[in-house]
């Protein structure tokens, strides 16, 4: 019994100095974090959009990285990387030096849908980044070609069943947000058109107006210039509250089909790993950034939504993406999207 104790005795000094052992290293890693915060950005930041340049989530990242530039003294240089639906730059991001030297920007396609449509997606949107902040929310228009025989929602879904089989619809990449707005749509009416893969959001707008496609679902901003020189049609916001942008136009709400709720998400986000006095840096920067009139003033031209304050950071953007994925998750999978 008495070799017993001191085998126990010796067994609690020995857990005794490893857990002073571990809150040692975690006060000395704490420390390292704090002090990478303070002298942070100490080199140029990358900030990866997954996407070609000139769509709406590469205005936003720009305009992000010149919040960042400009509150942070730094140079943030954005960096496309395109391909599969968003996905490959994201990957990337996911995989880089989580020092905050590497940033992305995200959206619903590629931190909320993707997982659902790409089995081999290489990255976990929950688990694999740090979010930063909430940037904006974009509402997509379904936009259809100048003559198609529908002048409203109602109209739109009576003649896409009656004529299912002739129907084309465009988007600009699986996993992209033209991609799954109109999927949504799709699933909510009970068809499936023939889907018409694009490189970007232009080229699908050009081929609407070239009559080569019937429709599709994108942020207000790519439709809106054809929208209103009158060589394409605006037939919903697929949001509950309409666009200032064409404040005409109804939304799917006001039209009966709720189920088309299709307002895009475009945030910043960090590899996961990166400290987080790095990240709540970054998280005061942008929301300050938020708060200029001029910065809300490229947003609103845009046809954004700015979040409120107690939505925008780390934690409130982290709940957004849970709830996104399990949102969709099962609708896209029930569209056998692939």
């Amino acid at each position: 019994r008495k070799t017993r104790t001191k085998k126990s005795a010796g067994h609690d000094r020995e857990w005794t100095m490893k857990g002073k052992w571990a809150a040692a290293a975690l006060l000395a890693l704490a420390a390292v974090n704090a002090a990478q915060a303070q002298t942070y950005p100490s080199r140029q930041v990358t900030v990866i959009v997954p996407f070609a340049a000139g769509g709406p989530a590469d205005i936003s990242g720009r305009i992000a990285a010149d919040i960042f530039q400009r509150h942070l003294g730094q140079q943030f240089v954005v960096e496309n990387v395109g391909g599969a639906g968003g996905t490959t730059g994201s990957l990337r991001a996911a995989r880089a030096t989580a020092d905050g030297t590497t940033l992305v920007m995200g959206h619903m396609g590629t931190h909320a849908a993707a997982p659902a449509l790409y089995p081999n997606l290489g990255y976990d949107p929950e688990k694999d980044f740090e979010p930063i902040g909430l940037i904006a929310v974009q509402p997509e228009l379904l936009a259809v070609r100048k003559d198609f025989p529908a002048s409203n929602l109602k109209e739109f879904v009576a003649y896409a069943k009656a004529n299912e089989s002739k129907l084309n619809m465009g988007h600009a990449g699986v996993g992209s947000v033209s991609y799954v707005g109109c999927l949504l749509l799709n699933s909510a009416i009970g068809i499936k058109p023939t889907l018409v893969p694009f490189t970007g959001t232009a080229p699908v707008m050009n081929a609407i107006l070239a009559g080569n496609v019937d429709y599709d679902c994108d942020p207000v901003l790519g439709p809106l210039p054809h929208v209103r020189a009158g060589t394409a049609k605006a037939l919903a916001i697929a949001h509950k509250k309409r666009s200032p942008m064409l404040p005409d136009v109804p939304t799917s709400y006001e039209q009966g089909l709720p189920q088309f709720d299709c307002a895009p998400f475009y945030a910043m986000f960090a590899p996961k790993g990166t400290p987080q006095p790095i990240v709540d840096k970054l998280a005061e920067a942008l929301n300050k950034g938020l708060e200029e009139e001029a910065v809300q003033k490229r947003l609103y031209d845009l046809g954004a939504e700015i979040a409120e304050p107690n939505q925008r950071g780390p934690k409130a953007l982290g709940e957004l993406v849970r709830s996104e994925v399990a949102r969709l998750t099962p609708i896209l999978k029930a569209a056998s999207a692939k």
